[in-house]
């Protein structure tokens, strides 16, 4: 009988991925901020997540992927609506919860080696 590591790795496999996909939105954001008319986009995660565990969704930053625009702040002259600020912080939040969701998915894996050594 083999191991069904979706099963096994419950909700933080799907997480891991959305977290990454995540992370190459809000990179591409932050390396366009001095680009004129650029509109800065993010996901709305929990309904991503959501989507992806029921198998609605589709791939995060593609079709039927639920991206949305940022709305800025302050609306600047060229129609860049990157806050630089806003950006950052939330790239690190994400970051800060890609290595939550990775502990978590290592634990787990490290709890199945136990089991298939029998200890």
């Amino acid at each position: 009988m083999g191991i069904d590591f979706d099963k096994a790795l419950g909700v933080h496999a799907d997480t891991l991925k959305l977290r990454a996909e995540r992370t190459r939105i809000l990179a591409s954001n932050i390396a366009n901020e001095n680009t004129p008319g650029y509109q800065a986009r993010d996901i709305d995660f929990s309904s991503s997540l959501r989507e992806a565990l029921t198998g609605q969704g589709g791939v995060p930053g593609g079709e039927g992927a639920d991206l949305r625009y940022r709305v800025p702040n302050q609306a600047t002259a060229d129609g860049n609506t990157v806050e630089l600020g806003v950006e950052q912080a939330a790239f690190s939040q994400n970051a800060s919860d890609f290595q939550t969701s990775l502990s978590f998915i290592n634990m787990k894996l490290k709890g199945l080696a136990r089991v298939i050594e029998g200890q």
